[in-house]
Order: C-alpha cells, then sequence, then structure tokens
C-alpha cells in the first residue's frame, strides 16, 4: 500500500535545532512517516544529529551546498508518500491533530494542492495574526503558505516543476502558489494547525535577506506577469528595493548595481522559462489578499454519504 505522509526537513549548520525538530517526529509516530532531511552540506554532517535522536530517517547530504530551495525539491522528488509536509530546521511539531488535519484534507479535495501552517512559540501559543498566512480564525484560501512548515500533494507538486530552484533563497512560495493558482488548484490555511518555528535571528544576514527580497521579487514579475503589467511592475519592483534599504536602514551602497546584475545575468533562462499567468489569476490572487475567502469543503458524493 503507498505511504500516505513523508516529512522532509532541510538542515544547514542548526545541529541541536535539528535534534529538537526530530525529537518532535514522535508525536505523529502513529501515522508512520517516511522522514527525509536534505543536509545542505553542513560543517557538522546531519547524520551525527539523526543517530542521537534514534529517529528512523534518511539523509540526503550534498557537499555543493545548493540551498533549501534546490532542497526542498530533492526532498519532494525522494518521497514515496503521497503528501509532503515540508518544515525548516528550527520547527517543532507541537500535536498530531496539526499534521493529521492537513493530510486530511488534501486526501479528501483534489481541489486542494497546499496547505498552510500557523506558526506558534513553543508552548502551542499562536504568533500575531499579522505574521501568520492570514489573519482568519477559520480554514482559509490564501494566496500563498508560509515556507517554514508546508503540505504539498507530491504529484501536483513534480507537475508543476516544484520551487524555482533560480531562486536560490527566498520567494519562491509566492512563485510556486501563483503558478498552482493559475493551473485551477487552491492553498489552504488552516490556523489551528500550530506548528513551533523557533527562529535564530542571529543567523539571518539582513544585507543577504534583503537583496534576494528584492531581485526574486524582479524575477518574479518577469516569469510571471504579462508583458503590459511587467513593464510597470519591473521597475517598480527594483525601486523597492532602495525605499525598503532605507526603512530598514541597511547599509547596502553597491546594493542597486548588484540586483541589475543579478536581473541581467537571467534573462536567457527567463526568456526560455517564462510562462506569464493570466490576468484572470492575477485578479484572483488579489482578491484573495483582501476577501480571505473561507474554504469550503467539497460536498460529499452520494456514495461517500451513505457509507458505501
Amino acid at each position: 500500500m503507498k505511504r500516505a505522509l513523508s516529512i522532509g526537513i532541510t538542515t544547514r549548520n542548526r545541529p541541536e535545532a535539528l535534534r529538537v525538530c526530530l525529537s518532535s517526529m514522535r508525536v505523529i509516530a502513529h501515522l508512520d512517516p517516511e522522514i527525509l532531511i536534505f543536509d545542505d552540506h553542513s560543517a557538522t554532517p546531519a547524520l551525527a544529529q539523526v543517530s542521537e535522536t534514534g529517529v528512523a530517517a534518511r539523509v540526503i547530504r550534498d557537499k555543493a551546498a545548493p540551498g533549501y530551495i534546490v532542497g526542498r525539491n530533492r526532498l519532494v522528488a525522494e518521497a514515496e508518500g503521497e503528501c509532503v509536509l515540508l518544515l525548516d530546521d528550527d520547527t517543532r511539531l507541537i500535536e498530531a491533530r496539526a499534521v493529521e488535519a492537513a493530510l486530511e484534507l488534501l486526501r479528501a479535495d483534489a481541489r486542494v494542492a497546499a496547505v498552510a501552517f500557523a506558526q506558534a512559540e513553543e508552548n502551542g501559543d499562536p504568533w500575531p495574526a499579522a505574521m501568520q498566512p492570514s489573519t482568519a480564525q477559520v480554514p482559509t484560501v490564501v494566496p500563498s503558505f508560509i515556507g517554514f512548515a508546508h503540505m504539498v500533494r507530491r504529484a501536483t507538486f513534480l507537475a508543476m516543476g516544484g520551487y524555482r530552484e533560480s531562486f536560490e533563497f527566498y520567494g519562491e512560495e509566492k512563485d510556486f502558489c501563483l503558478r498552482l493558482l493559475d493551473a485551477g488548484y487552491q492553498t489552504v490555511y488552516l490556523p489551528d494547525a500550530r506548528v513551533a518555528h523557533v527562529t535564530d535571528g542571529a543567523s539571518r544576514d539582513r544585507r543577504r535577506y534583503l537583496r534576494f527580497v528584492a531581485r526574486n521579487d524582479c524575477l518574479n514579475s518577469l516569469f510571471n506577469d504579462p508583458l503590459s503589467r511587467l513593464i510597470w511592475m519591473l521597475p517598480a519592483r527594483y525601486g523597492l528595493y532602495f525605499r525598503m534599504r532605507r526603512g530598514w536602514r541597511i547599509p547596502d551602497p553597491w546594493g542597486g548595481f548588484w540586483l541589475a546584475r543579478e536581473v541581467l545575468s537571467r534573462l536567457p533562462q527567463i526568456w526560455r522559462e517564462r510562462r506569464p499567468v493570466s490576468r484572470r489569476t492575477l485578479r484572483h490572487w488579489s482578491a484573495l489578499r483582501k476577501t480571505q475567502p473561507h474554504y469550503a469543503a467539497p460536498p460529499l458524493q452520494p456514495d461517500v454519504a451513505s457509507g458505501r
């Protein structure tokens, strides 16, 4: 019988966080998940942390250190489960019901291709609503999930081509969910499905974060926007870099040159891969951000409702 669930964890140089994340897998042991770890060439190989926890997991280690986006694609490609829960190494499962609810939703509704989880503290208290995929308190159709913890239907993920690996860092979720929406699928947020996100602020390079946010927003437009929208959206997103740099007070005098060079160097690839989404999709995306429509489960089929 085909396995229902695989867990994919990406990690790099956070051995203690990985150990705690793996230990939290015990709350879903009854689901018999396959557990895979992508080690992005950590200084201390992740295999050591796996052996310490006693959790059965397979480690995929890449000495080229290609980044977590490549890692997530590898994890889904090598997974056996119908659905794959992708986690950052600084996450911790709190209760089984969160994972069970997401799994049940994906298996029951073919329209849904991805499930977004709520960010929580270690004790289960939710983060502020503004830091969640939606401010709604009931299951909601959303434009995108937050990558720290999300579940995807493996077959759909692979059919869509997974994440754009050229993004390298940040923004792959928005691009992927936009393409899902264009293909007729939904992303659903479950506010009661909480996963602890124990972030380490010291591990973030603020200048690098700023640069990649700006660059990948530009790439998103180049890949996905219709030409008439791209003409004004691309310069607007380029200009946003300078606004964010001032607002965040990040010294980066050469950042504008770096951003222009990065975008220009990728134009040949973008020309080959560019598949703009429809204007209807963009209107739908915008409407989801504003209206936050409640998720409506499909009606039961007669044979299901009757138990036959």
